[in-house]
């Protein structure tokens, strides 16, 4: 882990609602994982004055140009501060932090789930699984196909996606069930990966008991250290049937899919 002042070198428009940061940082920072975040000190909007750092998913990584990336959303004093950044500016970043994604060698075919923001945890997962050999089919969800982000993302990378969004009447827990089920059933859902919704997450979690599938789940939780020491993000977990409280920023965020409760 790393403290240190960053270089933007982008802060871009997505759309009505996200914006991609890309900062040119050392090469320990550069090492980050799938599934590790940053907490970031976030600059000062004129009448406001955000206090903790935030914490920010890795949305991508590159160590030989020592840049990372993140999505976010713009939805308080924090994150309209970060809105401010510009080309040339500096931010203050310290991490990677927490437990990320493990890929097992023996899945092939991995599905991955994402919705709103969360769909920033599982992009650099899925390029890291394709790296590995692995197809990952990706179901991404949004409430409109406007607000539907990363989707080109996954495409460049030779991935399989199906959006799913209100607008369209498909994003509720039966269909994503149902459209799971399909790829249970044709042989291409080895494990499961997922991020960024409780209910999407509980079909999953009830698939995977009925069909054995192993998955994990990065868990989005309000943190204030980022680090352990506050205990602000604890949650707990079914752990063999016993009742566990863990820290999300410690020893997480990615944990076993089947333990989490959600």
């Amino acid at each position: 882990m790393v403290s240190e002042l960053a270089v933007v070198i982008t802060n871009e428009v997505v759309n009505d609602e996200y914006r991609h940061l890309v900062a040119r940082c050392s090469k320990q920072a550069a090492t980050a994982a799938p599934g590790q975040f940053f907490q970031l000190l976030c600059p000062q909007p004129p009448g406001e004055t955000p206090f903790l750092r935030r914490p920010m998913s890795l949305y991508g990584v590159d160590p030989v140009k020592q840049q990372v990336e993140f999505l976010y959303k713009v939805t308080g004093a924090g994150t309209r501060g970060l809105d401010m950044l510009q080309s040339g500016d500096r931010v203050d970043i310290m991490g990677p932090l927490g437990v990320g994604f493990t890929l097992n060698p023996a899945w092939t075919n991995i599905v991955a789930v994402g919705r709103g923001a969360g769909l920033a945890t599982l992009a650099p997962l899925a390029k890291a699984a394709k790296e590995n050999g692995a197809h990952v089919t990706a179901l991404l969800s949004a409430r409109s196909p406007d607000l539907l982000v990363s989707a080109e993302l996954f495409q460049r990378q030779g991935m399989t996606v199906i959006s799913i969004t209100d607008s369209e009447a498909t994003s509720g827990p039966a269909n994503v069930e149902r459209i799971i089920r399909g790829l249970i059933g044709e042989g291409r859902c080895d494990a499961f990966i997922t991020c960024g919704s409780s209910r999407l997450t509980r079909v999953q979690q009830r698939l995977a008991k009925e069909f054995a599938i192993p998955g994990q789940v990065a868990l989005e939780q309000q943190m204030a250290c980022g680090i352990g020491l506050c205990y602000c993000c604890v949650r707990d977990f079914n752990i063999d049937g016993e009742i566990v409280s863990r820290r999300v920023c410690w020893d997480g965020p990615v944990f076993d899919l089947r333990e989490a409760l959600v």
